[in-house]
């Protein structure tokens, strides 16, 4: 079966950082391009950053750009998000998603396979 499990979700003071890592398994990894997104309590879930299967190409939405940084490793079957300057904004649910497209996209339905969900806490 399928598993995508996050780490590295905790809690951090704003100005901080924090390294979400998401650990693949049951698939040919490199084959899928992989999705960062973010739920708070009470908003629809939202996406924060993508990378393709070739890691040529990555995208962000605008409220992280120049603070998150996506990067991915086929050889370990792992996708990252580092988190620089973190505000309180950004607390929330973090999920890694999975589509087997070359196309990165921002919606959530068009991924495949998801994960737990790591919590992100920043206080201000």
């Amino acid at each position: 079966q399928v598993q995508l499990v996050e780490s590295g979700g905790g809690l951090v003071q704003a100005g901080g950082s924090l390294r979400l890592s998401c650990a693949a398994s049951g698939l040919t990894f490199s084959l899928y391009t992989m999705g960062w997104f973010r739920q708070a309590p009470g908003k629809e879930r939202e996406f924060v950053a993508g990378i393709n299967r070739s890691r040529s190409s990555t995208y962000y939405v605008d409220s992280v750009k120049g603070r998150f940084t996506i990067s991915r490793d086929n050889a370990l079957n792992t996708v990252t998000l580092q988190m620089d300057s973190l505000i309180a904004e950004d607390t929330a649910v973090y999920y890694c998603a999975a589509r087997s497209s070359v196309v990165i996209g921002t919606s959530s339905s068009v991924y495949n396979y998801w994960g737990q969900g790591t919590q992100v806490t920043v206080s201000s």
